[in-house]
């Protein structure tokens, strides 16, 4: 249960906040124990059932998380307390779930808990990285810049996989409008012309006798498809989520002939931009590659990380450990290589971030420009046949009038 409160520390300064408890007596024990004087305390206000149904379903945007780092880091550097960058932070947020979260991490700041400690309590919107990066910066005294470095690495990874999805959204649009068409020519116009024919006698070709087939199946067993469909899109969708799935996934994911491709470059743009995050901000090289293998995204590259985290804990240097994967490209082997017999592998890192999501942008490009040709070629062929299966008879009847 949630419970607002007004306490006071021992130095008379005033602390206001919710807490969440089993009863108010815990609640009180629970801030007695921050050594706060208790001025009052009272449920907090319940949501009515609806909102609480729609506040389950929300969620933190990246682009949240994105503005949220920039206003924190613009905070800390005009010398803005932590405690009072929060409680300010907390109280304009618009999404309900991140203001939430924000007064929770302010309640824990208030008890003395570090930053990222109180963040790593959100998994569900601050990540590894991003907990890892603000202990970075908490212990190295240079929170604004961490901050910085997460709003911008966020922007890029936010840009690339927009304008992935941004690519699907017109092909995916075509393709349900299609289906949409076809079903419904299939269950209310194809069952009309059957009649027709079958009561003129008409000989039909062998495409219309196969539409006409394909429309009575739809007729007589489409309450079964439907069900069929659902059960398999459940069984699918808890085949993928599982941990089986997800490896057969990210296989499928990098041997898919031009796909498996640009999802290479898009996982090892991740990995680059993480890395040189990571170690710019001084983690470690051993936590940061775990942390990276967390947040790629692909089981694939996350037990390559992780077997590299063996090697570099054996002695071996990061290049030498990268190399024993046949999907770390020479490339990538050879700056990292030369990153750290330079000293300059942040460097080299970023640079490798940069060539490869320009890949990535190009070749999403080129797949764009693919698609809609295709998408026409291949819708016109499929209405042109539908039409033909549907009018030819047609015109056989009138002509034959």
């Amino acid at each position: 249960m949630l419970f607002k409160y007004k306490a006071t520390t021992r130095d008379g300064e005033e602390r206001v906040g919710t807490i969440d408890a089993f009863g108010v007596d815990v609640a009180i024990g629970a801030l007695q124990k921050r050594d706060l004087i208790i001025v009052s305390i009272q449920p907090a206000d319940v949501l009515p059932f609806y909102q609480q149904v729609f506040a389950s379903f929300q969620s933190v945007k990246t682009k949240d998380v994105v503005i949220l780092s920039r206003q924190l880091a613009t905070l800390f550097e005009a010398k803005v307390s932590v405690l009072d960058t929060f409680k300010l932070l907390s109280s304009e947020t618009e999404n309900a779930l991140l203001r939430k979260s924000l007064s929770e991490i302010t309640d824990d700041i208030q008890s003395g808990v570090p930053i990222s400690t109180a963040m790593s309590k959100h998994p569900a919107i601050f990540s590894t990285f991003f907990v890892s990066l603000v202990r970075s910066g908490e212990e190295s005294g240079k929170l604004p810049e961490s901050f910085n470095y997460l709003a911008d690495y966020l922007d890029r990874q936010f840009a690339i996989v927009s304008k992935a999805k941004s690519a699907l959204i017109y092909p995916a649009f075509i393709v349900v409008s299609f289906l949409v068409v076809m079903v419904l020519m299939l269950v209310l116009v194809i069952p009309r012309l059957a009649e027709i024919l079958t009561e003129t006698g008409q000989q039909v070709p062998l495409y219309t006798t196969f539409v006409i087939g394909l429309s009575a199946f739809f007729v007589n067993y489409g309450i079964f498809i439907v069900v069929a469909l659902l059960i398999g899109a459940i069984v699918l969708w808890r085949f993928i989520i599982s941990d089986e799935g997800k490896k057969v996934i990210s296989e499928l994911q990098l041997r898919t002939p031009y796909i498996g491709t640009l999802y290479k470059r898009f996982y090892l743009s991740r990995i680059a931009d993480n890395m040189d995050t990571l170690i710019t901000s001084g983690v470690s090289m051993i936590r940061s590659l775990e942390i990276t293998g967390d947040v790629v995204g692909s089981d694939v590259y996350k037990k390559i990380l992780l077997d590299a985290v063996t090697s570099v804990k054996g002695g071996s240097p990061l290049s030498l450990a990268l190399a024993e994967s046949k999907d770390i490209p020479q490339i990538m082997v050879q700056m990292t290589k030369i990153g750290e017999e330079t000293g300059n592998l942040g460097f080299v890192l970023k640079t490798m971030a940069t060539f490869y999501k320009r890949e990535v942008d190009n070749a999403v490009d080129t797949l764009v420009a693919l698609i809609e040709p295709v998408m026409i070629v291949f819708l016109g062929v499929a209405v042109g046949l539908l039409l033909v299966s549907v009018l030819g008879p047609i015109y056989n009847i009138t002509t034959g009038i």
